[in-house]
Formats: C-alpha cells, sequence, structure tokens
C-alpha cells in the first residue's frame, strides 16, 4: 500500500473544505487532477473515504480515520524538514520536552541552563501540559519526552524516576488552619485559595482533586508562579498548595505556615517517561542521562535509556 505525500495533503485539504473544488484549489492542483487522486487513493484502499452530495463531500467512518493518520504523518514530515534545516545549519539535535508546572518551575531551570552549557549543539523545545496531555503527546509522537506525576496511567510509555514532588498546603500564620501539621485536601475546601492561572497543570490538577470530592476551590485570585502563591499567602490572602521544593527556596518562609496533605496523590514522584528510551536519538538520551544524572532515584532504574 502506497501514500503519496501530496495525496495525503490533498485528502486533508478536501475533508476541511467540505468540497473537492476548494480541496484542490488549496492544494495548487486542478480539479480533474484532484479528483483523479482521490479515486485513486480510494481504489487502491479498496474503500470509499468519502461520502459525496450535492452540498459537498463528507468523509466515511474510514475517511475521518484516514484524515487523522494524514495530518499525524504531515505534521512529522514537517518536523523532519525543521529538523534536517538545523542540521544545515550545524545543530546536532533539537529535544521536544514536555513537563508538568512542578517540573518546569522547580526541578528543570537549573538543570536545563546546566545542560545547554555542556551541550552548545542541542536545543531544548520545552512546554508545560497537564500530565494526561503529555502522555498523549509523547504517545503520538509530538514530544520526544515528558516529565509527568505518577498520579496517571501510562499505558504503554516507558517511565524512569525523576524526582520525588509532594505538594504541601501553605497558610498565613494566622489562620483558622494554621495549628494543624497534617490536613485531608476535603478539609481545606471551605477556605478560599491562591492559585495558578487556570491553563496551568497544577490548577487542572488541584481542579480534578476537588472535583472528585463534589467540590470546587475557592480562588480568590491566580497568580502567574509559584512565587506568586507564596508571597500571596504569606501576606494572608489565602491558602495554597505548592510542591515543597518551593516551599524550601521561598526566602520568607517564616511568614507562613504549611501542612502536610495526607492525600495519597499528593505524596507524588515526577518520572520521565518516552515510548521506547533505546529508540531515542541519541542527543535525546544524552538529555535523560544528564536529567537522571541529579535524580535521587539513580539507584532504582524502571527502564535504561543508556543501552
Amino acid at each position: 500500500m502506497h501514500f503519496d505525500l501530496i495525496d495525503l495533503k490533498l485528502f486533508l485539504n478536501v475533508t476541511e473544505a467540505g468540497n473537492i473544488t476548494a480541496g484542490a484549489a488549496r492544494s495548487y492542483l486542478s480539479l480533474a487532477s484532484a479528483s483523479a487522486r482521490i479515486r485513486g487513493l480510494e481504489t487502491s484502499l479498496g474503500m470509499t473515504l468519502l461520502d459525496r452530495g450535492r452540498r459537498g463531500v463528507t468523509p466515511t467512518a474510514a475517511g475521518k480515520a484516514m484524515a487523522q493518520h494524514a495530518r499525524l504523518i504531515l505534521q512529522q514530515v514537517q518536523r523532519l524538514q525543521a529538523d534536517l534545516t538545523d542540521y544545515a545549519q550545524g545543530f546536532k539535535g533539537q529535544v521536544r520536552l514536555l513537563g508538568n508546572t512542578s517540573a518546569l518551575s522547580e526541578y528543570l531551570p537549573e538543570r536545563l541552563a546546566e545542560f545547554l552549557v555542556g551541550h552548545p549543539n542541542i536545543d531544548i523545545h520545552l512546554e508545560e501540559h497537564p500530565s494526561l496531555r503529555i502522555l498523549h503527546a509523547v504517545r503520538h509522537g509530538t514530544a520526544d519526552l515528558g516529565i509527568i506525576s505518577n498520579a496517571v496511567e501510562t499505558g504503554h510509555l516507558q517511565t524512569l524516576p525523576f524526582c520525588a514532588d509532594p505538594l504541601t498546603l501553605i497558610m498565613p500564620t494566622d489562620h483558622p488552619l494554621a495549628g494543624h501539621t497534617s490536613l485531608r485536601f476535603s478539609q481545606t475546601l471551605d477556605h478560599e485559595f491562591i492559585g495558578l492561572g487556570m491553563n496551568s497543570a497544577m490548577a487542572i490538577y488541584l481542579e480534578e482533586q476537588a472535583l472528585h470530592l463534589g467540590r470546587r476551590i475557592k480562588t480568590r485570585l491566580r497568580a502567574e508562579s509559584f512565587d506568586g502563591v507564596l508571597r500571596m499567602v504569606s501576606g494572608g490572602a489565602g491558602l495554597g498548595v505548592v510542591p515543597m521544593a518551593a516551599v524550601e527556596r521561598f526566602n520568607h518562609a517564616g511568614r507562613l505556615k504549611r501542612a502536610r496533605l495526607s492525600d495519597s496523590w499528593a505524596d507524588r514522584t515526577l518520572l520521565l517517561c518516552a515510548v521506547d528510551f533505546d529508540t531515542l536519538p541519541q542527543y535525546a538520551k544524552v538529555l535523560v542521562r544528564h536529567l537522571r544524572a541529579q535524580t535521587a532515584f539513580l539507584d532504582t532504574p524502571m527502564s535504561s535509556p543508556d543501552n
């Protein structure tokens, strides 16, 4: 079974436009040529991909599957072209790395800075996403590596421990809950919070935990960073939930109280994930080794990226 990239692009354009004429124009093909290519594609597959009607075309079930795979293939071709352009300009590689809020704000900046200094010919494309979206991106090849919470089911992806990331409740020193050293999340939800932005992976994660309890978080204000949450909580504005690492580096930790969250989901571990660590490009393996070299979990690997 042979697929032509021009045919795949044409098919996507036709399905998105809803008719062959517009799809042909977007693909810079004549209507006759586009129609012949679509018919040839259906003939080679032995199935109908488009339902033709007076008002245009709609993809069949097979056509929808075809469009989904065509989109992924064309995205990969675009990334291939971008990577090869980088090679032509002297770059050895670019690693696409996705992480959750904790990873990006607390654990990666210094580690990645050190890596970039030591490897000037390797670039890193870094983005923040919730763990479930990271899994989806890695699974479908739109990211090389992800750093996720162990609270999500990783399916068939391989994982390596990255670092411990326990979450802790912080509060003003005069807050009604300030006398507690350990609390369940449900015990805090009658009080007001300072949270992160609505698109933050951490904010989404905490909202999900509240929804599991049939509750909503009472958010007074959304800060741009964990540091912003810490500063506002220490000023008396409300409760917050942040990684323990953020509290430990905060310069004014004496101006707030903290309590352990006893919910199992708060006792988190961050994991590196990939489809297969052994098949990563060599430059991505170099990054994995660098990140792993600085983790306390190195003695208990779950999979090896070094083979």
